[in-house]
């Protein structure tokens, strides 16, 4: 039960399970967040409108079904450029701050286009360097790759392509651009980009300012036409789109999803046990194959969004821990 905000009336959420996790949408981009559409993540859809954090104590942190043997969700997985970071831009103090409380409390992941030097330089250089990073698992290039830490930052896997395979990725992504009819009239750094276990385009060089990134394709437009041709020219590989001006090539079927069920062998933690919250949770975009492997999955816009889902979810579990205690103490 919960009381919708400016109503005297009480709602009741339907208790219905269904198979299909939801995508909660988060429309706002100031620091208090209205109301938005949600459903809940293990119960028959429902449409309510109802404040964004209330949707995240609701129907993202806990399930509501009584079928649902453990209720709570032990891993939070975020995607890092556009959401946890702008653009290959590094951590700022109030989220360092957010996940360093997150990290405290419950188990966290981050899931990137980015190779490990950009998770170095955007997320570590600036995060808190305590016995709390053990709760910390980093996947680079889309979850090709996997790191954990014990006392310093260990490589678990690494799904590197062959020579022949980033010759003709690197040759299908410069035939490409002419079939997909734009040209850049500048660029700062390196277009194309070796990393490894991905194949990472950027329109604008990987050293591009901002906002020049931020305008250059803000819908996706201009990449969704890069991807149809690269699809046909090397269907051996999985392509997305990520950032704000990426084109992510990877090995078939590794892709978030893949680093997903990484998550969930190596920590065993069942798949309806995450939360995973990105920008590009689109059919294509480099999130979207989170939500094809089942995860209850919150789209937002910008960092600013995910620092007050954040703020929901620690605010949610203290609460439940809290009546834990009270639980236990009542005994």
């Amino acid at each position: 039960m919960y009381t919708q905000k400016n109503s005297r009336k009480r709602k009741s959420i339907p208790q219905h399970h269904v198979k299909s996790p939801a995508t909660v949408s988060l429309s706002a981009m100031t620091p208090i967040m209205p109301p938005v559409k949600a459903a809940c993540c293990s119960c028959r859809p429902w449409s309510e409108r109802v404040s964004a954090d209330r949707v995240v104590l609701l129907a993202c942190w806990k399930f509501l079904c009584r079928e649902v043997p453990n209720p709570m969700k032990k891993l939070i997985v975020f995607d890092l450029d556009g959401t946890l970071t702008e653009s290959k831009s590094s951590l700022d103090a109030e989220m360092a701050a957010r996940l360093s409380d997150l990290l405290g409390i419950v188990m966290v992941a981050i899931i990137s286009g980015g190779n490990w030097p950009q998770f170095e330089k955007q997320l570590l250089s600036n995060l808190s360097h305590d016995e709390h990073l053990k709760n910390l698992s980093l996947l680079p290039t889309c979850g090709t790759k996997f790191y954990q830490y014990a006392g310093d930052w260990k490589k678990i896997y690494s799904e590197d392509f062959t020579a022949d395979e980033k010759v003709k990725i690197v040759s299908s992504l410069k035939k490409t651009l002419g079939v997909a009819g734009f040209k850049v009239e500048k660029v700062w750094g390196e277009v194309i980009e070796d990393r490894g276990s991905q194949i990472t385009f950027s329109a604008l060089g990987q050293q591009a300012p901002l906002e020049e990134k931020k305008k250059w394709d803000p819908d996706f437009t201009k990449r969704k036409k890069m991807k149809a041709p690269l699809d046909n020219l090397i269907p051996e590989f999985s392509v997305r789109l990520g950032g704000t001006t990426s084109v992510d090539v990877t090995k078939p079927g590794i892709d978030k999803a893949y680093g997903i069920r990484k998550l969930r062998d190596i920590l065993s933690i069942a798949i309806h046990e995450m939360i995973f919250i990105g920008d590009a949770l689109f059919p294509g975009g480099n999130d979207y194959p989170v939500k094809e492997a089942g995860v209850v999955s919150i789209q937002v816009k910008n960092p600013n969004e995910t620092k007050r889902v954040i703020e929901a979810i620690v605010a949610c579990l203290d609460r439940v821990q809290h009546t834990k205690l009270r639980q236990e103490e009542s005994r």
